[in-house]
């Protein structure tokens, strides 16, 4: 097992559900402070529909405004193979990411296509991915329950997972898209696909309430994870799943515990506080 922790900062889940636009100026100002900050990938923006996701109709123009100098891969997010051939472009973005979901009704939600048919789209954002030089992040979304009735349970979890390996997905993070996630439910999910794909890097990504972020980010951990998705405060939500937004996983509340294991996280902690600090204007 790869013992490097990875953070990835998602301030796109955490600006995507915002109904007030925010301006692109004060966007690429917030982002470029997370750039400095150090972060392994930053999941800066998207390339969908600007009708499903509005706040992020100016991603193109955020990413003209972003200091490319920083350690900080760059990761966007994409529905079908238009956004596909719309990111490939970008020299700047090293990962484009791909929700599949375990829930027929959540994929035909959020991408407005089917399992089967996203299944398509994951194998031509593959060869896309192939030829560009650029690496594909498929999130396993509601990976640990839903709330629509489908039928869920760890084979499904695991025999979707192989799938997408099979396929040829090297990172696959296993998210729980609205906030139904325990400490039980990741420690009998993650260990076994940890073990099982030793070549795939297995993260995870979670929303959570505040009260219950510690204990998820505890379980992840002692089952072996080491990919993890969060937000500076826990800022988000995934506004195709629910009206009632759970947020993300808390960055301050994700340092901190892997800070008391003794991990070094090589951020910069100066840029890290100025980012708090501008939050207040992003998210206002």
């Amino acid at each position: 097992m790869n013992n490097k922790i990875k953070l990835v900062e998602c301030p796109r889940d955490a600006m995507q559900g915002i109904h007030q636009f925010i301006d692109t100026k004060t966007k690429a100002a917030y982002l470029n402070l997370l750039l400095q900050t150090g972060f392994d990938t930053l999941d800066f923006g998207s390339f969908v529909s600007e009708r499903a996701i509005p706040q992020l109709r100016d991603t193109r123009e955020v990413l003209e405004q972003l200091d490319l100098s920083t350690r900080t891969k760059l990761l966007a997010i994409v529905a079908n193979l238009r956004g596909v051939e719309e990111a490939i472009v970008h020299q700047a973005i090293t990962y484009l990411g791909f929700p599949f979901s375990i829930s027929e009704t959540f994929q035909q939600r959020n991408t407005n296509s089917g399992i089967e048919q996203s299944l398509h789209t994951i194998d031509q954002l593959l060869e896309h991915c192939d030829r560009s030089g650029k690496t594909a992040v498929v999130y396993l979304s509601m990976g640990f329950g839903n709330p629509y009735g489908d039928e869920w349970n760890i084979e499904i979890v695991e025999q979707r997972a192989e799938q997408l390996i099979t396929r040829g997905v090297k990172i696959l993070s296993i998210a729980d898209t609205t906030g139904i996630s325990t400490p039980q439910k990741i420690k009998e999910i993650l260990p076994g696909l940890i073990s099982r794909f030793p070549a795939t890097e297995i993260g995870v990504h979670l929303h959570s309430s505040p009260s219950t972020r510690l204990e998820k980010i505890a379980a992840a951990y002692e089952s072996g994870c080491r990919r993890f998705d969060s937000a500076l405060k826990g800022y988000g939500g995934c506004p195709m799943a629910s009206d009632d937004l759970t947020g993300n996983l808390a960055t301050e509340d994700l340092i901190g515990y892997l800070e008391e294991k003794g991990i070094d996280l090589h951020l910069n902690k100066e840029k890290w506080q100025e980012a708090i600090l501008f939050s207040d204007s992003v998210f206002f």
